[in-house]
């Protein structure tokens, strides 16, 4: 099943960028109705001297490509490179659909391969994989979408946002070309890699790994959030928004939906509310208020997407576990159960204890009161914590045992250690026929060269 993202309604919508508010101020209000179609804008419109130039000069009208480009050149703080389209045709030979790598309402993504000059060995060109997304040329509201991407990725820079490298802005017979360059993710999304069901599935994530994918993104939200010179909510924080680089770092990618938060003194930004049912945070379902809380309760939900292996939303289930924060919530305040919820692909090779701590974080940022959740620097250190400790205490597992310990004391801590109710993490254990062996044996220690670890479930 694919996510989709939605305009949402309460009645009455709000154009983009029509108020900014602190406390209960409006500085001004304009309503209009909006309907349950696809998101393909974000691009603000507002004239409020005091909104920053990215709102403001997104939906700008240009006469021509040429116009166009040079509105682009200014902002390339990060030295986009201006593709042709020529160049991006040759470069997914033709846009084959054999080099298609993901579709959406904004057009399709392409696998591709570009020349880029090689400073380190004297200026020679040589062949960089990128992704190439190429947006649907029916429809402004797209084409805004694309000048939001540019506007920010444009500025951006670290290293849990994915790289832009450029794009292409050309007008030709066939109409406008709008297509953006990007590193290539060979690791795919999370979503492909947590929640995918496939023919042929990929291996699970593991659970460390989990726990560094969701530092990954959460600092990535934290730049956006409280490191640059504005901040930037990014409106559509999901586990298909996560991609994955070779060694499994985490990058957020897709700032179509992206909007600047409000001004110093000025508690949130009133728009129209977009995003993708199940991640989007109620409040701003509801009021259409828009804050940086937003993105934290969106991190809530992938949290529990990582501890269950389940999507936010998922219609194929009963309809009693369809939305999972109504399924999890039973079971997260029950020791007992707790286990059950988590995902049954890690066939127990997790830490129970630090699975429950990430569950308490995802409840801090689904805090139905947006003010007390935590801010997106607090969640790192959050998340460090909890790596250190489930780190420390894989090691602590895995440390040999001296040769000269009573295997009838080993036998009593491991056994010991299994009635605890509900603990899936990593043991080790006497393989069912090494016990035979010793049972044979007329002296009481064991060979520890001769004996490899297995692995038991305990409920």
């Amino acid at each position: 099943m694919v996510m989709k993202c939605f305009h949402f309604t309460n009645g009455e919508g709000r154009d983009e960028g029509e108020d900014v508010s602190g406390g209960g101020g409006v500085v001004s209000r304009m309503s209009s109705k909006v309907t349950w179609t696809r998101s393909l804008s974000v691009a603000s419109s507002s004239a409020d001297t005091r909104r920053s130039e990215f709102d403001s000069e997104s939906t700008r009208d240009f006469a021509s490509a040429a116009s166009f480009c040079e509105f682009l050149t200014q902002r390339r703080a990060n030295d986009l490179r201006v593709f042709t389209f020529a160049e991006l045709k040759s470069a997914t030979r033709g846009f084959s659909r054999a080099l298609l790598i993901g579709e959406g309402g904004f057009g399709c993504v392409y696998r591709g391969a570009v020349d880029v000059s090689d400073e380190v060995n004297g200026g020679r060109y040589s062949k960089l994989d990128v992704a190439i997304k190429q947006l649907n040329r029916h429809g402004f509201q797209g084409h805004k979408e694309w000048i939001n991407e540019v506007n920010f990725l444009g500025v951006v820079n670290h290293p849990n946002l994915v790289r832009l490298i450029g794009y292409c802005a050309e007008d030709d017979e066939r109409g406008i070309q709008r297509l953006l360059v990007y590193e290539l993710m060979r690791n795919k999304s999370l979503e492909d890699r947590l929640l995918a069901r496939t023919p042929l599935p990929l291996p699970p994530l593991p659970w460390v790994t989990r726990l560094s994918i969701a530092q990954d993104a959460a600092r990535g939200l934290a730049y956006l959030h409280e490191e640059m010179d504005f901040q930037l909510i990014f409106r559509d924080f999901k586990t298909s928004n996560i991609l994955l680089d070779d060694d499994f770092n985490a990058k957020l990618s897709d700032f179509g939906l992206a909007r600047q938060g409000p001004p110093e003194g000025f508690g949130h930004v009133s728009t129209a509310v977009v995003g993708t049912v199940g991640y989007t945070a109620p409040e701003y379902v509801q009021t259409g208020r828009l804050t940086a809380k937003s993105d934290v309760w969106s991190f809530g939900v992938v949290l529990y997407e990582l501890v269950t292996g389940r999507r936010a939303l998922e219609r194929n289930l009963p309809r009693s576990e369809q939305k999972l924060l109504e399924w999890v919530r039973p079971y997260i305040s029950d020791s007992k159960k707790f286990h059950l919820i988590v995902d049954p692909r890690l066939e127990g090779q997790y830490c129970l204890k630090s699975a429950r701590k990430l569950a308490s974080l995802a409840n801090k940022c689904l805090m139905k009161n947006p003010k007390p959740r935590p801010k997106m620097s607090e969640v790192v250190e959050m998340l460090g914590n909890i790596i250190s400790e489930t780190s420390s205490q894989y090691e602590s597992i895995s440390q040999p045992i001296g040769e000269n310990e009573d295997v009838k004391e080993e036998s009593e801590v491991e056994t010991e250690e299994s009635t605890k109710q509900g603990h899936n993490y990593l043991k080790k254990v006497f393989e069912i026929k090494e016990i035979i062996s010793l049972r044979n044996r007329s002296v009481g220690k064991l060979d520890w060269r001769n004996w490899t670890p297995g692995l038991v479930r305990t409920w």
